[in-house]
């Protein structure tokens, strides 16, 4: 009979453990800040929420179990300190927000960067499961398997996920596909 071991890849040193992390960061933190971005539509946020992720990661590092789905962790940690970041951002500037007026339309640029605003809020008021799906393959690109293994869920369930967040961005944004007519 086999004794059982764990799967942990073994770590000898602080050194080693600290150069296991600086790869694996180096290997995934260009996506930590692109989904940041994605929920916060603003670099400068995107850029602090991501090396709070970081930090967080690097303290906890030692504890995690399985070294292989670091980034897929990194990743749902940056999307929760993202939305927490943007759930208080929300709070804070509600009533500056009400308080804004429409830009005018002077040229085509300023047409498409008002769409581009319009469909970010869209995006922005879908349920936190179909904004991330959507974020990761449609607006940066991944695959339904790469999507799937990032978020640890089936591929089903994110091909489910992108159907329902276009049926509602569609339904959401008519308006601006009627008034091209």
């Amino acid at each position: 009979m086999r004794e059982w071991a764990p799967s942990l890849p073994i770590v000898t040193s602080d050194d080693d453990l600290e150069r296991e992390f600086e790869t694996r960061l180096r290997e995934s933190s260009r996506l930590a800040v692109r989904v940041a971005y994605g929920v916060l539509r603003h670099r400068e946020d995107a850029e602090d929420v991501a090396q709070e992720a970081f930090a967080k990661a690097y303290r906890s590092f030692r504890t995690l179990r399985d070294r292989e789905r670091f980034r897929a962790w990194l990743v749902r940690m940056t999307w929760r300190l993202a939305i927490d970041r943007l759930r208080a951002n929300r709070r804070r500037s509600a009533h500056e927000r009400a308080a804004e007026l429409p830009a005018p339309r002077i040229d085509p640029d300023v047409e498409a960067r008002d769409r581009r605003a319009h469909l970010w809020a869209a995006i922005d008021e879908l349920p936190e499961p179909l904004r991330i799906a959507t974020v990761l393959a449609a607006i940066e690109g991944y695959d339904l398997k790469e999507v799937s293994r990032l978020l640890e869920v089936p591929e089903g369930t994110i091909t489910w996920r992108l159907f329902t967040a276009r049926k509602a961005l569609q339904e959401k944004l008519r308006w601006m596909t009627e008034e091209r007519r």
